[in-house]
């Protein structure tokens, strides 16, 4: 009842279902697209498969702190931060938000694929980064290269 009344009002209602596990979730991505009508932009703190509604493929996205914070947490310290201000948050958020394509919200989602998540902390720590030197707060002076910089701190799993 909800999401059929958000989605007479909004055109792309936001639904976020964040509850864990996915047992406890307030609806499912398929619910949230058929209750709206494929209208929805959908998120969950649990996975949920792909979903086609009336022959549309839709890609609901995970919304967790998988996003955020490995790229903040590496940007401070690349720059060596003398604090996090909450700045840093909304420069990261802006970053998150910048990734995401016309195509991920065409299939529903507001986040990019997990499937980039390298890339995507990769963005976000040269950011996060970068704002630490333009406020001052950076102990480390700027190296000429910060995008270059990040990708050496960051973890590589194959050997």
């Amino acid at each position: 009842e909800i999401i059929e009344h958000m989605s007479a009002i909004n055109s792309h209602p936001v639904i976020f279902a964040l509850s864990n596990p996915t047992s406890k979730a307030e609806c499912t991505a398929e619910q949230a697209y058929t209750w709206s009508r494929g209208k929805a932009i959908f998120a969950s703190g649990s996975p949920f498969n792909d979903v086609i509604y009336q022959g549309k493929r839709f890609d609901p996205g995970q919304g967790n702190n998988a996003y955020i914070f490995p790229g903040l947490g590496l940007g401070c310290i690349i720059a060596q931060a003398k604090h996090i201000p909450e700045e840093f948050f909304f420069t990261a958020a802006r970053a998150l938000a910048d990734q995401v394509s016309e195509q991920d919200i065409a299939t529903g989602s507001v986040y990019p694929p997990l499937k980039n998540i390298r890339e995507v902390s990769l963005n976000i720590a040269v950011a996060v980064a970068n704002k630490a030197w333009e406020t001052g707060l950076a102990r480390k002076e700027k190296p000429a290269d910060v995008k270059a910089e990040v990708e050496k701190y960051m973890y590589d799993p194959t050997y």
